[in-house]
């Protein structure tokens, strides 16, 4: 026998032979029949050019084809945005709403959160410019403005569920935040941080992570950062204490100081005020005064050199009513004699008044020795 004939379907070697794989016709033309029968078609045969075979392929391949069309449907929801990607190249961006693009393979979709607020934290201890520790705690808020550039220009912008960005955390925007912290403490002393600095802080930070973020072209938008937490190490809180302390008293006094000076300082310009106002016056009376005594001078001249001896005369009797018109002297002269008697009025005028007030007590006294004894003999 020869070899290669058959065994009961042993090889020469008494070895089973391996079962050759089924014809692929006889598999397509199996597929047909049936799905012929599915189509109406009652031809069943082997018959390779039947009208009935080329309708079922027609059939079979519409329904293919709008089974596959179909897989390019899709909806964004309002809160989403669409990133259009063929064979993973970016093609465009769809708003929200039901759209379609050429099925997959050839092109498919990944829609990402544009309009809600993400959010990170990060606790951290830094070096500030004087060389002192800080523990800071921030929190960032931000959101996506570019949905390709979020996608695709870096690589793992964010990471879902970390949001403490803790150490050695491979997330764009923790890194970001990481840097630009470093940064601004690192450039401010220690006292600023902790007190007045802190909105400042907070402020540079936001504006330093935003010029990093557009450089890489993130994506991202930051929209607030705050300085939830500041303070030394444990180590020295007694310490700090004590000079925060300190620093309230100073501030205390400097408040205190500032409050007198408040006080006294507008009391001592309104005096300044009044003392110069008080100088114009006078001022303005002695020039009044000069012009007045001036004019009058002049005209006493005029009628001097008109009237010399009657005017030196009336001159010599003013200035005597002058003088002696505020004297309590009276002075009288004696025609028959040379001499002239000198009266002083002042004290004839008190010894009259005190002579009067002696008879007035007197008068009294006896009155009231009358009443007492009218009384007695009662």
């Amino acid at each position: 026998m020869p070899w290669n004939q058959s065994n009961n379907g042993k090889d020469p070697w008494d070895r089973e032979r391996r079962q050759s794989p089924p014809d692929l016709d006889a598999v397509i033309n199996k597929l047909m029949s049936s799905f012929g029968g599915l189509f109406g078609s009652k031809n069943t045969g082997n018959s390779s050019g039947g009208p009935g075979k080329g309708k079922s392929i027609a059939s079979l391949l519409v329904i293919v084809s709008l089974i596959w069309g179909a897989t390019g449907f899709y909806i964004v929801s309002e809160n989403e945005r669409a990133v259009i990607l063929r064979f993973g190249e970016y093609q465009r961006t769809a708003m929200p709403g039901p759209g379609w693009h050429l099925p997959r393979p050839i092109e498919t979709h990944e829609t990402v959160n544009f309009t809600g607020i993400r959010s990170v934290e990060k606790r951290t201890t830094m070096l500030t410019q004087d060389e002192n520790i800080v523990e800071l705690a921030f929190s960032v808020q931000y959101r996506i403005k570019s949905a390709e550039d979020y996608l695709f220009n870096v690589e793992n912008p964010d990471i879902e569920g970390d949001r403490t960005c803790r150490f050695g955390s491979r997330s764009t925007i923790c890194g970001v935040l990481d840097s630009a912290i470093r940064d601004v403490v690192g450039k401010n002393k220690m006292d600023y941080i902790l007190r007045e600095g802190r909105t400042e802080i907070s402020n540079k930070t936001e504006e330093l992570m935003q010029q990093v973020l557009n450089s890489y072209k993130a994506g991202i938008q930051v929209t607030s950062v705050n300085l939830q937490d500041s303070q030394p190490p444990d180590e020295v809180q007694d310490a700090f204490q004590d000079a925060t302390k300190a620093r309230e008293d100073m501030e205390r006094y400097k408040n205190e100081a500032q409050a007198y000076a408040n006080e006294i300082v507008p009391r001592a310009r309104g005096e300044a005020a009044r003392m110069i106002q008080d100088a114009l016056a006078y001022k303005e009376m002695v020039i009044a005064n000069a012009e007045g005594d001036a004019d009058r001078f002049l005209k006493l001249l005029k009628e001097y050199k008109r009237a010399p001896e009657v005017t030196r005369k009336r001159l010599y009797m003013d200035s005597l009513e002058s003088v002696l018109s505020s004297s309590s002297k009276i002075m009288i002269d004696i025609k028959e004699g040379n001499n002239l008697m000198l009266l002083p009025l002042d004290k004839i005028i008190n010894t009259t008044e005190l002579e009067e007030n002696l008879e007035d007590d007197e008068e009294n006294n006896e009155f009231m020795s009358s009443e007492t004894n009218n009384r007695e003999g009662r």
